[in-house]
This record gives C-alpha cells, sequence and structure tokens, in this order.
C-alpha cells in the first residue's frame, strides 16, 4: 500500500472529528455521531482508492453512510478493505469527556476480518509484554506474566477496563490480584492502543467489549508491535448464527490472534483526537479555525507519526464545509 495514502486517511479522520468536536459537552450523542459519519464520508470521496467498507456504521438496511460492503473512495487505486469507526466514544463526546477518536484502518482487499456486530472478549498489552499474555489463562495467571515480563511488581500494573455491569467479577478478580485498575466509559480502541504507549500509565486491556473495535485495535497494535488475542461473545442464538454465516471463520468460537484480525503486514491506522486522551489531544477551536492531533500508522514499516495540523476556516477546504 503506497505510504503516501495513510496521509491521504489523515484528512478524512480529521474532518470526522472536527465535525464531531463542536458537538463536545452538548448532549447530543446522536448529532455528534451523524456529524462525524457525514463528513468522513464526504472526505472519502476525493481518496483514489477502491475501497469497501467492511466494518462500519453496520448492514446497508441501518445505515445510510459507511454501512458494510459500501463502495468508497474513486474507484481508480488499489482494492482496499476499510474499518470506521468515525466517532468512537459517542457518549464521552456528549458529555465532554475523555478518550473520544475518530478512526479508520486500511488493509489489502480480503485480508481484514469482517467482524459481526456482536461483541469480544478481549486481552492486549503493549510491544514490551508481547508472548505473555492468554485468553485462555485466569486473571491472575495473565497479570503476573505482563507483571514479570514488564520487570514491575503486581501492585503497579494497571489494567484498563470498559465500566459495565458484566465486567463486576472481572474487575473483582483484578482487585484480588492487587493490580490497579483504570475504568472507562467507552472508547475500547483507545483502551486497546493505550498499553503501546508508556506515557499512557496503562499496561493491559481486560474485558468484553465491540468485535469490530477489537479488529480496528488489532490494525493499530500490528504497527505498535503490541499483541491482542479476542474470542467472540455472542449475546443471543441469533448472533451466533449470523456470525456462521457470514462464513468468515472457520470456528466462531476460535481464540483470535492479532493475525486472524488482520492477515497482512499492509496495514494502515490512523486516528484523530475528538476530546482529549491518554495517546492524542482533542480538536482545539481557534480565532481561525482548529487544531488537531493525530496518529498515523503503518506496520509494514512500523512508522508512527504524531502530526499535529492547523486548519484555517477562512481558505476553502477539499473537503466542504467542517
Amino acid at each position: 500500500m503506497d505510504r503516501n495514502l495513510a496521509l491521504e486517511f489523515v484528512r478524512v479522520t480529521e474532518a470526522a472529528a472536527i465535525s464531531a468536536a463542536k458537538w463536545v459537552g452538548r448532549g447530543d450523542q446522536r448529532a455528534a455521531d451523524h456529524a462525524a459519519v457525514e463528513l468522513m464520508r464526504k472526505s472519502f470521496n476525493g481518496l483514489d482508492i477502491d475501497g469497501t467498507v467492511v466494518i462500519g456504521e453496520g448492514e446497508r438496511d441501518e445505515a445510510p453512510m459507511l454501512f458494510i460492503g459500501e463502495k468508497v473512495g474513486t474507484g481508480k487505486g488499489m482494492k482496499v478493505d476499510i474499518a470506521v469507526d468515525p466517532l468512537e466514544g459517542t457518549a464521552i463526546t456528549a458529555k465532554g469527556g475523555v478518550n473520544s477518536i475518530s478512526v479508520l484502518a486500511a488493509a489489502p482487499a480480503g485480508t481484514m476480518l469482517h467482524a459481526p456486530d456482536t461483541y469480544m472478549d478481549k486481552i492486549a498489552v503493549g510491544p514490551k509484554a508481547k508472548g505473555a499474555i492468554d485468553l485462555d489463562a485466569s486473571v491472575k495467571e495473565n497479570i503476573t506474566a505482563v507483571a514479570e515480563k514488564l520487570e514491575k511488581p503486581i501492585d503497579e500494573i494497571t489494567v484498563i477496563v470498559l465500566e459495565r455491569d458484566r465486567h463486576r467479577k472481572l474487575i473483582e478478580d483484578i482487585r484480588k490480584v492487587g493490580a490497579r485498575i483504570r475504568l472507562i466509559g467507552d472508547g475500547d480502541v483507545s483502551g486497546a492502543l493505550s498499553p503501546a504507549f508508556e506515557e499512557s500509565g496503562i499496561d493491559m486491556l481486560m474485558g468484553i467489549g465491540a468485535a469490530p473495535e477489537g479488529v480496528l485495535g488489532a490494525a493499530g497494535l500490528k504497527t505498535l508491535g503490541g499483541e491482542i488475542q479476542g474470542r467472540l461473545a455472542f449475546r443471543n442464538e441469533e448472533e451466533r448464527k449470523r456470525a456462521k454465516d457470514m462464513g468468515f471463520l472457520k470456528d466462531i468460537d476460535m481464540k483470535l490472534t492479532m493475525d486472524d484480525m488482520i492477515k497482512s503486514d499492509q496495514a494502515m491506522f490512523v486516528a484523530t483526537g475528538v476530546t482529549t486522551g491518554e495517546v492524542l489531544k482533542g480538536v482545539r477551536f481557534t480565532s481561525k479555525g482548529a487544531v488537531t492531533n493525530s496518529i498515523v500508522m503503518r506496520s509494514s514499516s512500523g512508522t508512527v507519526r504524531i502530526i499535529e495540523a492547523h486548519h484555517d476556516f477562512t481558505k476553502k477546504s477539499a473537503y466542504g464545509d467542517w
């Protein structure tokens, strides 16, 4: 995949992030999400790719834009799978909280897992703890192994967990082991990436979140040298049947590795902060426009770029009105 394409993708997440940021703290998560989706979809129009959305806003009858199977780009370039979350953290944005982002991942066509819209049990670490985790091991075994790999005492290990009722036992087990916990209300793509950045203070992600976000997290961690494992967690038989009918997994109950989720070393991951979090700063509006903070990563080279962009609203944008 052309390395210049990564810099084109960042324009897409920047547009979505700026549009969503106008709704920060205004209590309307639906409006924030719609704004991000609309600008992200519009921004794809100028990209010379033959893209297919494999992870998006839902099925065609559920989502008017960026639905699964939708074609994006001019159709002139390389065939690529596209995974998007125009606004990860809609509730966070509406409340003015931390860690909401606009994110997309891309890989050569046919190499990205078409994750069904269900839950996924996940565990993720950064590069220094790679090889220490096992989704089938106990909470105590995983935390102990990560602590040993990081050469830290267990009481200095911090695990990031979504604050959900389903995680009561997980939280209790982590506390029994003696590790620290960072509870988040939303945003487990950011949560999965956090262990790969020492400055985040996060050592592990554990718990059940959305399956599509698991694939997005895998795309980022593949570049960063971290590790994520997952297993689909079905809420009912209808979800199980739908996953089986999709036919992308031989065994829908299998433990998924990073390579199962992203089968290529040519993946790209791009995200722009909407509200400030552990990794990215949020959108800041100025007298003339806005300042954005984005991360751009390519797994083929392992290059990670942090881009601060200053957008001048007084000049005409290639992507139309922000």
